[in-house]
């Protein structure tokens, strides 16, 4: 099957199969490693994109349900010379350890943030539920979204 979808900006003509997982074509066909494959059951997150804006497990998606849409992957946002806030974020309160569920962590928290009221801890550890961390207990990851939430509502008012 032909799929045209957007993804981090470029539009891409694919070839794929009926019941190819989104998250496949995008690092096999793509490349793009960053988002990554853990558990195969949708259970740890680490797989997180943006479909249209919104927070997705791209292992829960069928490549073509994406056909005419939009993808956002890790590879989208920041860059190494100016990360997003939320990236920034990770790194300055130590939010990560292994790194394997950081690409679907930040892509969370982006979602959290911009699609929030308000993003106190507890709203927080909610949101996060479905991304699981083996190694940093999630204090870390909590105190970096709430810290990328406060930069992140500053640079859309200042807009």
């Amino acid at each position: 099957m032909k799929i045209s979808v957007c993804v981090n900006d470029v539009d891409c003509d694919l070839e794929v199969t009926a019941n190819a997982l989104l998250v496949d074509v995008i690092r096999d066909q793509l490349h793009l490693t960053g988002t990554h494959i853990g558990c195969d059951t949708s259970q740890c997150g680490a797989c997180t994109v943006h479909l249209n804006c919104r927070a997705v497990k791209s292992c829960t998606v069928l490549a073509v349900q994406a056909d005419g849409q939009s993808v956002t992957t890790i590879e989208g946002i920041g860059s190494p010379v100016a990360l997003h806030p939320m990236q920034a974020a990770f790194k300055e309160h130590h939010a990560l350890q292994c790194g394997f569920c950081t690409p679907g962590m930040i892509m969370r928290g982006i979602d959290l943030v911009n699609n929030s009221e308000s993003l106190d801890p507890a709203t927080i550890r909610a949101g996060l539920e479905g991304n699981i961390c083996r190694c940093t207990g999630y204090q870390n990851i909590v105190k970096a979204m709430s810290h990328a939430a406060l930069e992140m509502v500053s640079e859309k008012e200042m807009v």
